[in-house]
């Protein structure tokens, strides 16, 4: 038994039309969202790290400093009185001496990160351990011959 067929499967010139338009929809796309900002905050941490800086063995409580002297904590920005009683709840309930950690930016003042370490130490707090963030060390790459 045979079926009529009539069915013309693309017998008409090609049309690059919607496929032009799908194309510039997607490059569109991408160009908004490569100009959306990315949520965080850009650091540049002081000086690469050299291999024999110290660490720690002990729990630790982790803040930033921006450029602007800008305060953070657990990723919110705060203020100094707002930090200073934080630290001295957490220092209070820790069962080991805590070691506070300063991500500060490279365009951090001196005086600002000698405040801050007068300020974790102060009796109340009691943080007596205080460490500067740096970036990690460059991994070493095998020379080729």
């Amino acid at each position: 038994m045979k079926f009529p067929r009539n069915s013309k499967i693309l017998r008409s010139q090609f049309d690059v039309a919607p496929f032009a338009a799908v194309f510039f929809a997607m490059l569109i796309f991408l160009l908004i969202g490569a100009l959306l900002p990315v949520p965080g905050l850009r650091m540049s941490l002081q000086p690469p790290s050299a291999t024999d800086l110290p660490g720690v063995d002990k729990p630790t409580i982790a803040m930033a400093v921006d450029s602007q002297g800008r305060l953070y904590f657990e990723n919110q920005i705060i203020s100094e009185a707002v930090l200073k009683t934080t630290l001295t709840a957490l220092a209070k309930g820790a069962r080991q001496p805590l070691t506070l950690i300063i991500h500060a930016d490279k365009a951090v003042h001196y005086e600002q990160l000698a405040h801050l370490a007068l300020l974790a130490r102060q009796p109340e707090i009691g943080i007596t351990n205080l460490l500067l963030a740096t970036l990690p060390a460059p991994a070493k790459v095998p020379a080729q011959p």
